[in-house]
């Protein structure tokens, strides 16, 4: 049976977490050397959203929540978005509202939005109003979807 395992990392500059404009119209550059891949389903009970299942939500009402804190932003969110860093999700999560929440972070290899998801289920918080988008800014941008300025 073949071990599949993530590529060793060789960069030695510091990692960026988001792509960036390659000096192309319509290409960009991931790095693919920072944080670790997180579950698909990091919390049972929450739903995991796609790009297509995201603009659906948010045009149906849904809060678009960004748990990054500020240093991980690097400028950039989705459009219509509200930071409530991963750390304050549980004091701030009065901030979330009645209905059905979408929280997202930097991507896949980001552990921030399932740590807000973890610690508001364990206060809780009814994971049916939970949405998680795991592709987070990283594959959102990879896509060309529109960012606004954090």
């Amino acid at each position: 049976m073949a071990q599949i395992s993530r590529a060793s990392r060789t960069r030695t500059e510091s990692p960026q977490n988001l792509p960036r404009s390659s000096g192309e119209a319509d290409l960009v550059v991931v790095d693919t050397t920072w944080g670790e891949v997180q579950p698909l389903h990091p919390v049972p009970g929450v739903t995991t959203v796609g790009e297509l299942e995201l603009i659906e939500l948010v045009a149906q009402g849904a809060l678009l929540v960004d748990t990054r804190v500020p240093d991980s932003r690097s400028g950039h969110t989705l459009p219509g978005a509200v930071n409530v860093p991963h750390e304050e999700i549980v004091d701030r999560q009065s901030e979330l509202g009645s209905g059905i929440s979408v929280l997202f972070c930097n991507g896949p290899q980001c552990p921030q939005t399932p740590d807000a998801l973890r610690s508001l289920t364990e206060a809780s918080f009814p994971a049916a109003r939970l949405r998680y988008y795991r592709g987070g800014m990283h594959d959102w941008m990879t896509l060309g979807y529109p960012v606004v300025s954090a």
